[in-house]
């Protein structure tokens, strides 16, 4: 793999980041650093070699993010099979006040397990895409670009991106190429990433199954149905919304899973939909205040990324039962961390995310989907890349770019 050369002083960024180019093309003029090329006498500048995560460097108005719009939906099965459809769509049930709900039950015989040696990508991203790209040409009709967005993605992908400006523990690769005037954006396993997956305890392994548990006591898989609290629980099976919407001049085309939407049919997506946490019970204020600084903040931008007006978090005790079930509304939790110190800000995130897009627009040039552009970033570092092509990194697989090739050889409109 080609690394990147060592990464330069702060100092060295400020003194390359001033060429007018780059202000007009969006960036704050201290977040990227550049190389210079000489020819003929005259001086261009080139693409950035390296992008600032430093958070006062982000510390402007808020971006303009245009409320998401659902344009599909699709459903996983028990083996993870692709269904165009909201068969896997759950309904919220409101639980009582003393839910004393034990997160343990079934763990050891009721669970079925996803295989997250699996890597997956954009792949059921792609089938949704392939299934409704007249929709996405319809609604998009006056774009340059095959499917009329910029950037196709997970929410997991750009919820990690919001985080970042705040993150000191874990780091990230997110591979990026261009095909149809369109970047595609991947997540790949990170080393690190690898060994913590594989070397987890039972206690963590049982602590990540009390969440989904969580979810089968309060959700029913009919609007009038009950939930069925002791069944299998199979995190194969999953509901994703796909939305779209605009981050500053960034069009978006993304996907998540849901867990649950309310009850009321007269609510529409994205706004139906509820996300589902648990947490450890808080009793002390410097637990509260840590649940402000570290995890709300990443509950707040996987909701807020695809519309999602609240949260539901079952808090439980060391023993896996739930004591108490709180309901957070998203547009409220920059008020709940105001009086935090030194806390996480809204706009640091959306502006961080912005600028990493212009970052990405700004390398992958060609529109070649065996070429990868690899993003990486650690905690404390500027985000770096590498290129590859024709690579173990590359993502988009040929069923999906002989697929569109067609399509648009057929007579629909061309790809770039």
């Amino acid at each position: 793999m080609e690394r990147g050369r060592d990464k330069p002083r702060h100092s060295d960024l400020l003194q390359s980041s001033t060429h007018s180019d780059y202000k007009r093309s969006g960036y704050s003029g201290d977040c990227y650093a550049h190389k210079r090329v000489r020819s003929g006498g005259e001086t261009f500048p080139s693409v950035p070699r390296f992008l600032s995560t430093q958070r006062q460097l982000y510390e402007r108005s808020f971006p303009v993010y245009k409320q998401p719009v659902e344009v599909g939906f699709f459903s996983l099965d028990s083996e993870r099979n692709f269904f165009n459809d909201s068969r896997q769509l759950r309904y919220y049930v409101e639980p009582g006040k003393s839910p004393n709900f034990s997160l343990r039950d079934g763990y050891h015989d009721r669970f079925i397990k996803r295989d997250e040696g699996v890597k997956e990508g954009l792949d059921h991203m792609l089938r949704w895409i392939l299934e409704n790209r007249t929709k996405l040409q319809s609604k998009n009709s006056a774009s340059s670009c095959a499917l009329g967005v910029d950037f196709v993605t997970w929410r997991g992908h750009l919820t990690k991106l919001l985080t970042t400006p705040y993150e000191t523990q874990e780091g990230w690769l997110l591979a990026a190429s261009k095909f149809g005037g369109t970047i595609y954006i991947s997540e790949v396993e990170t080393e690190a990433a690898r060994v913590n997956r594989e070397s987890r305890t039972e206690r963590h392994k049982e602590m990540m199954y009390w969440g989904f548990k969580f979810e089968q006591y309060i959700c029913a898989d009919d609007m009038n149905g009950v939930p069925d609290q002791g069944g299998v629980v199979n995190t194969n099976e999953a509901f994703c919304t796909v939305v779209q919407t605009r981050l500053s001049d960034h069009k978006l085309l993304f996907s998540g899973e849901v867990d649950c939407r309310d009850k009321d049919p007269r609510i529409p997506a994205p706004a139906c939909y509820i996300e589902l946490k648990t947490s450890a019970e808080i009793c002390t204020p410097k637990q509260r205040s840590n649940f402000h600084r570290y995890k709300l903040l990443k509950w707040w931008a996987q909701s807020f990324l695809p519309g999602v007006p609240q949260i539901i978090a079952g808090f439980r005790d060391q023993d896996g039962i739930v004591v108490a079930v709180e309901t957070f509304h998203i547009s409220n939790i920059s008020q709940l961390i105001k009086n935090e110190y030194n806390c996480w800000k809204p706009t640091v995130c959306m502006n961080f995310c912005s600028d990493f897009l212009s970052f990405v627009k700004s390398v992958v040039k060609e529109d070649n989907p065996r070429l990868v552009h690899l993003f990486e970033w650690e905690p404390h570092r500027d985000v770096m890349f590498s290129v590859h092509r024709d690579t173990q990194y590359t993502f988009l697989p040929d069923w999906y770019v002989n697929s569109m090739e067609s399509h648009f050889a057929g007579g629909a409109q061309p790809l770039d």
